[in-house]
């Protein structure tokens, strides 16, 4: 192995490893994180749900950050590049920091095969352990039950929404999907459900293996008003909140789920309610309805399911009036795209679909396709595009100074944009990309 000496030779080596890029089961991963003796020595909070997990990560983090503990935590996909999966203290882990711990890995797997995502997390969770951590904040990959992150017994399980992703691999309905990832409990150990009508298989997971229950609307609650929003919860009540620094409407009831995981953790990490509104202010997170000023405005969003595009529709009809609103959009050919496109295609005026680089993906031209054969409005028009950059050059082209531009689906899109550095229009600037997985979305 003389000739992987950098993160990216790593990255295409794990591609390479496995004949699939989704193998779930805790067997094979488990066998090597059991040779490498690989353990948290403080207390570890797991998060799993269809979405809102990064933005819960992100909330946990920030406010465990203000509250004076070292924190790691380990997310995915990346947006832009591999070291945005792995943060300590605060801060992205370096490429080269990594790279000893994917060595390691390596000499104690010995002949078992690993997919992409099993080897990069046993590699971050071995920077995570070596790095002197009160608390570790983990984001479960696809389910929860058979997901590799699972193999770390967690001390409080934080379930967000529920709803149909991944059908061909947790199931077919809610129920399902619910029964996988309420996995993620431990018998005795608290597991906050903010999803406000979650499946009864949750509910009767929780009940056989004995964990503490905390439910939204029945354990902890939260209420608001256009300035200001307060929380309470078993035992301890937030008043006269600002609202977390997230946008969209969804963001309140995970942060809702975010204090009733750590008031349900308060004895092992006590935090102040100050931490808990520095917190949520300061709290970032790329890709989450990400607004970026501008003319025209750019709209930035992760959503890539039925679920998360009707929060984006919803957190667009917000905005107020734009008189033009161009869609740039890009996703996996498994999702239920018309579903998604359904939802949210009574807002957007110019379509512009784009290819991503996975053979995952839909091509743009199929996605317009399928567009074109639901679409009821003859005065959208579409277009097709080989990649998000030159789908995002051709809306800004197309967009007057006034109208807004919003850039959605898979996290291979919104990268794909970020990548390079947005136009000089936009404000920030991203790094150059590293690889991406094929298994992510």
């Amino acid at each position: 192995m003389d000739n992987l000496t950098t993160l990216d030779d790593w990255l295409a080596y794990c591609e390479r490893l496995h004949p699939t890029a989704i193998d779930l089961g805790l067997a094979r991963v488990q066998s090597v994180a059991v040779r490498m003796g690989l353990r948290f020595d403080c207390p570890v909070i797991t998060v799993a749900g269809t979405n809102g997990k990064g933005s819960s990560c992100a909330m946990l983090e920030a406010i465990l950050l203000q509250a004076g503990y070292r924190t790691g935590v380990y997310t995915s996909p990346h947006l832009v590049h591999f070291e945005e999966r792995c943060r300590i203290r605060g801060e992205m882990a370096q490429a080269a920091e990594l790279v000893p711990h994917f060595a390691r890995v390596e000499a104690m797997r010995g002949e078992t095969s690993l997919t992409y995502f099993e080897f990069t997390m046993l590699a971050i969770f071995s920077l995570m352990a070596a790095s002197r951590l009160d608390v570790v904040v983990l984001e479960v990959g696809v389910g929860g039950r058979l997901d590799s992150v699972n193999i770390i017994d967690a001390d409080c399980a934080l379930i967000t929404s529920i709803d149909l992703d991944h059908t061909e691999l947790l199931g077919p309905d809610r129920e399902s999907i619910g029964r996988e990832k309420a996995g993620i409990m431990r018998a005795g150990k608290p597991v906050v459900v903010g999803d406000p009508v979650p499946p009864q298989s949750v509910l009767d997971h929780a009940a056989e293996v004995g964990a503490d229950l905390w439910r939204l609307g029945h354990d902890f609650n939260f209420s608001g008003d256009k300035q200001q929003w307060a929380w309470a919860g078993r035992g301890r009540r937030y008043a006269g909140l600002a609202y977390p620094a997230l946008r969209g409407a969804n963001q309140l009831v995970n942060a809702s789920g975010v204090l009733a995981a750590l008031t349900a953790v308060r004895d092992q990490l006590p935090v102040t309610a100050q931490a808990v509104r520095n917190g949520l202010a300061m709290v970032e997170l790329p890709g989450r309805f990400q607004i970026i000023s501008g003319q025209p405005t750019l709209v930035l969003d992760v959503a890539h399911n039925p679920h998360s595009v009707a929060a984006l529709a919803a957190n667009l009809d917000a905005m107020g009036f734009y008189p033009c609103t161009h869609a740039v959009f890009g996703a996996m050919a498994d999702k239920d795209l018309g579903a998604m496109l359904a939802r949210v295609g009574p807002l957007m005026d110019r379509w512009y679909f784009t290819d991503l680089p996975t053979g995952r993906a839909a091509a743009g031209a199929d996605l317009m396709a399928q567009w074109q054969a639901m679409n009821t409005r003859p005065d959208v028009r579409a277009s097709a595009w080989g990649g998000p950059a030159q789908a995002l050059q051709a809306a800004i082209a197309a967009a007057d100074p006034a109208d807004r531009i919003v850039v959605f689906g898979s996290f291979y899109t919104v990268g794909g944009i970020l990548k390079d550095g947005l136009p000089r229009i936009f404000a920030p600037h991203a790094p150059p990309q590293r690889h991406a997985s094929s298994t992510d979305t």
